[in-house]
């Protein structure tokens, strides 16, 4: 009878907690029209500025989905979620296996996160790999899924992402590090921008190199590019606009100063 009154308590306290985180998740339906000014991302970057005794930097420029180039879209869908127009913002499989690899490490590293689940976690999460924090990513992503269309979430996730210190956004990215728009990346530059989503703050350049192949190998087998254009973009050496290969420090506009 005790155990039977225990697990009632326990079912009781945790329907209580899904009531309660539910009531407490944020409402999606604006991302719909309105496009986000801040993130919790940003937000965090910001603190970390100050904490170090300097004004924030931010440098973002919102673009359309289809003014990105196809091969930036690409290479980013197949870098971090091929599946990503064929889910409903949660891969069971690869959250099924990150689970199962996490469980046997005895520690939290694969994340599984889909492209929705990294938007989430963008707009109004920190980045922790916290269990109670993930399952707030999921049920995020599940509500971004079926309040937007898959275009405007990409859409948004393009605009947002960070790829380096204050910058926010493929065009930003794309203007910083090529000198050219997001409309203008070639196969080579896109598949680049997407090796660094992984690690966009400190990357490494051997490992950025290695996924930046990996990237085009997967678009020449999806028919992206052909053979050739794939053995002459994956043999050319990494070359991109960085502060660390500056004699002058990388354009940050001020935080407030973004464009939309």
């Amino acid at each position: 009878m005790k155990r039977i009154l225990l697990k009632s308590l326990v079912l009781s306290a945790l329907l209580g907690w899904i009531v309660w985180e539910y009531a407490t998740l944020p409402d999606v339906t604006p991302l719909k029209r309105r496009n986000p000014r801040l993130t919790a991302l940003m937000e965090l970057r910001d603190q970390e500025y100050r904490s170090q005794g300097l004004n924030p930097t931010r440098r973002q420029i919102w673009v359309s989905y289809d003014a990105v180039s196809e091969h930036a879209r690409k290479a980013i869908l197949l870098g971090e979620d091929a599946a990503f127009f064929s889910h409903r913002g949660v891969d069971l499989f690869e959250l099924k296996e990150a689970v199962k690899a996490d469980w046997e490490r005895g520690q939290l590293k694969r994340g599984a996160s889909t492209i929705t689940m990294q938007l989430a976690r963008n707009l109004y999460l920190s980045p922790s790999k916290d269990p109670l924090r993930k399952l707030r990513e999921i049920a995020i992503a599940l509500q971004l899924e079926n309040a937007l269309s898959k275009s405007r979430i990409f859409e948004i996730y393009l605009n947002v992402v960070e790829w380096g210190d204050g910058i926010y956004g493929i065009e930003a990215a794309a203007r910083h590090y090529f000198s050219k728009s997001a409309s203008e990346l070639d196969p080579g530059e896109a598949a680049t921008l997407a090796a660094f989503l992984p690690s966009p703050r400190n990357p490494s350049e051997k490992a950025l190199l290695s996924r930046r192949n990996t990237i085009l190998n997967r678009m020449a087998k999806v028919g992206h590019i052909g053979d050739t254009e794939f053995q002459r973009q994956s043999r050319k050496p990494l070359a991109y606009r960085g502060a660390r290969s500056l004699e002058e420090p990388a354009e940050l506009f001020p935080a407030h100063e973004s464009s939309y």
